[in-house]
């Protein structure tokens, strides 16, 4: 009997990626670059994938879905998926196929609560799935490198600032005042924005993704689940439901 390889691909606004299960279990994640089609290419002829998946917020090339349908049972993540979830609002097809990933991720490991999952990306978007597994809604802001590069773009002599782990709150010069400003910013509207939704929802678990979490984890009032794999997760499980 042929092992069962899936590979897992997320297409976002910044990165590409992808990660590699065995029979179920994440062994791997694998950087996209650039000459995605070669990449593919070489992923198929090293680990002879029999499932493929593909979440894209992108508009990516062509070839890439002939290619995985040529090698794989191949599934495109849109909003004509078979989902394990209800989602009761209008222009289903304008949700992300990552943010639908995330939702299905949460009910998958939290069946019986509800979710709050914010990902921390190109934008900050927080996705609410009640414990009934309806995916009510959520909200989108812009993520950190936005407001670094917005600060930049916006004014005459503000400088481009990268992100560190360790800043003051007071700032002391121009540098430290906009590290301040954009992390303890970002810090206090995710408290502020589960603040609310704790006082609506009782059981609230809180889960979390993205790249940027690590300069913002210990300034949150509230402990939240960091799964750096919850969308290939939700890819996964969302692949195996489309199998039926």
């Amino acid at each position: 009997m042929h092992t069962k390889i899936t590979i897992c691909f997320d297409f976002g606004n910044t990165r590409r990626k992808c990660a590699i299960f065995k029979e179920g279990t994440l062994f791997q994640e694998v950087i996209i670059s650039t000459n995605e089609v070669n990449d593919i290419q070489s992923l198929i002829d090293q680990y002879k994938p029999t499932h493929a998946i593909l979440s894209s917020v992108i508009i990516h090339n062509p070839e890439i879905e002939s290619l995985l349908s040529k090698h794989t049972t191949f599934h495109l993540l849109n909003h004509t998926s078979k989902l394990p979830i209800h989602i009761p609002i209008n222009n289903v097809d304008t949700i992300g196929s990552d943010r639908l990933a995330l939702a299905i991720a949460a009910t998958t490991l939290f069946p019986q609560k509800h979710n709050l999952v914010i990902s921390l990306g190109s934008c900050i978007t927080y996705n609410f799935i009640n414990k009934y597994h309806s995916f009510i809604g959520g909200s989108i802001s812009p993520g950190m490198a936005m407001r670094f590069k917005a600060l930049n773009t916006f004014t005459a002599k503000l400088p481009k600032v990268q992100a560190e782990e360790n800043y003051p709150l007071l700032g002391y010069n121009t540098k430290t005042n906009i590290l301040s400003g954009v992390l303890e910013g970002m810090a206090k509207e995710i408290d502020g924005i589960i603040r609310d939704y704790q006082n609506k929802y009782n059981n609230l678990n809180l889960l979390a993704n993205g790249g940027d979490i690590v300069f913002l984890a210990s300034r949150l009032e509230n402990k939240i689940f960091v799964d750096p794999y919850l969308i290939y997760k939700g890819l996964y499980a969302i692949n195996e439901y489309n199998l039926d």
